[in-house]
């Protein structure tokens, strides 16, 4: 390398690296000529250079994917070295970067930057490269990438006593029936180092019957879905900002439009006294009601209904690319807001059969926002806010018993949040709380009143007791 090259990479000063340009303007050809090298790149992601390290990888590209001597790329070094700040840089510069793994060195053994960020115990970087990936949907092959010696990220955290770091790897879909050359998983890994608290996070809270089953469940649903989010999503997140911030302004104009036109159908509601309507009539006029017969009120609801499950789709697409916490916020709003959309509808709906229908709507929206979750768009908490307020109403359509309805509705929030007791606890318990206001505001206190909410609670509880004790005994 040319030594006023190296002494303006090691400095970190620009204006160094243009005046070695201008002197030379042939001084980087040679790097990619040569299979194995240290860049410039190299040394300012060594030395923690931003503002150098960005200068150049915008001139040289390529120097983001080299390999030195070690078999290290400029964002493995910058994982190993700790600058958080430039690896997030590098990948917000070239989201793939994240792919490029060491070769034919015995020192990094194919491991990826995942693999390097555990091993130096650096979960603050291993939660930047997360989020990154996340965005991506070859996540999971990362994710699950193995090294050399066939151990995947999860095998090293075991290797290493990182408890946090199996938690996130787990929470992102690692496989942890994957083996290594060995034949171990990583719970083998942690059993063999005696880590109690590693090996208690890696055990099945099933039996292995069924947790061979599930596990088989969860790679046909996985492969199924990646394949749907490739067609759907493959371009979205590769848009520019400006076209991200235009469609994020149109889709909220829609789902304005298409929630105001719920609360005020055409018509209006009725608003008289209850009157009982002739026999081939719909049922009665209900205080409240849409005063439009039923054929009509589905030619409009069904349509609006489509349009704002569209609308919430593209949204919570689009949401991906935020910052975590602040995309997490905005997902809970707007799975209140599609909670309330769809109690609007089902409030308005004149006749037992338009309600009914309406309900298979209502499910479409549920099993969209699972969907969603699969593939890392929403959380599973705004998930849970939807089945918690849609699911009561279908499940009582097919049980016909508010005490059924409460143990199917605790049964599928165990199988949402079975590994998030105290954000499930929290939840069922607000619920529970905003459904019986009227209860707790009443003159009177009925016990029977009440009990439907003591089975959601009992039902939620005693499933996650259930499987902590399965845990113990396994």
């Amino acid at each position: 390398m040319d030594e006023n090259l190296r002494k303006a990479t090691r400095t970190g000063k620009v204006n160094e690296l243009y005046r070695v340009i201008q002197s030379n303007g042939n001084v980087s050809r040679h790097f990619d000529e040569v299979e194995f090298i240290e860049t410039p790149l190299h040394i300012a992601a060594e030395e923690g250079c931003i503002e150098f390290a960005m200068d150049m990888m915008n001139l040289k590209p390529s120097f983001a994917r080299k390999l030195n001597h070690q078999g290290l790329s400029p964002l493995h070094i910058a994982v190993r070295k700790g600058h958080k700040e430039m690896a997030l840089r590098f990948l917000e510069i070239d989201k793939h970067l994240v792919r490029v793994r060491g070769k034919k060195d015995v020192t990094t053994e194919n491991r990826t930057a995942l693999h390097i960020a555990i091993q130096n115990n650096r979960l603050d970087v291993l939660q930047l490269l997360i989020r990154t990936l996340k965005r991506k949907d070859y996540y999971w092959e990362v994710v699950n990438r193995k090294d050399k010696d066939g151990n995947t990220a999860l095998h090293i955290a075991a290797i290493h006593n990182q408890p946090k770091v199996l938690k996130l790897l787990l929470n992102c879909k690692a496989d942890k029936h994957a083996t290594n050359q060995v034949g171990l998983t990583a719970l083998g890994v942690a059993q063999q180092h005696n880590n109690r608290e590693n090996i208690a996070i890696l055990k099945d809270c099933f039996i292995p019957v069924a947790s061979n089953f599930k596990r088989k469940l969860e790679k046909q649903v996985v492969k199924y879905v990646t394949k749907a989010s490739l067609l759907i999503f493959q371009n979205m997140d590769n848009i520019s900002a400006d076209d991200r911030n235009a469609l994020l302004v149109i889709l909220g104009l829609l789902l304005t439009a298409t929630y105001q036109a719920t609360l005020s159908p055409p018509g209006g509601v009725w608003q008289g006294e209850n009157t009982s309507k002739s026999k081939g009539s719909y049922d009665a006029m209900v205080l409240g009601k849409s005063v439009m017969d039923p054929l009509n009120f589905l030619l409009f609801y069904i349509p609006t209904y489509l349009v704002f499950l569209v609308t919430l789709f593209l949204t919570l697409a689009l949401l991906k690319t935020f910052p975590c916490d602040f995309s997490s916020a905005l997902q809970v709003l707007l799975a209140f807001l599609a909670a309330s959309f769809d109690q609007s509808i089902s409030d308005l709906a004149p006749t037992t059969l338009t309600y009914t229908i309406l309900n298979i709507f209502s499910g479409i929206l549920f099993l969209l926002m699972v969907y969603m979750c699969i593939v890392h768009r929403v959380s599973k908490i705004s998930v849970s806010i939807v089945g918690c307020w849609i699911f009561p109403s279908i499940l009582y359509l097919c049980l016909g018993s508010d005490i059924g309805v409460s143990v199917g509705q605790g049964l599928l929030l165990f199988l949402i949040l079975y590994d998030e007791f105290w954000k499930g606890t929290i939840l069922i318990v607000c619920y529970c709380l905003f459904v019986r206001v009227d209860a707790f505001l009443g003159a009177g206190i009925d016990l029977y009143y009440f009990l439907d909410i003591v089975t959601l609670i009992g039902c939620w509880l005693f499933l996650s007791l259930g499987r902590l004790c399965i845990m113990r005994c396994t």
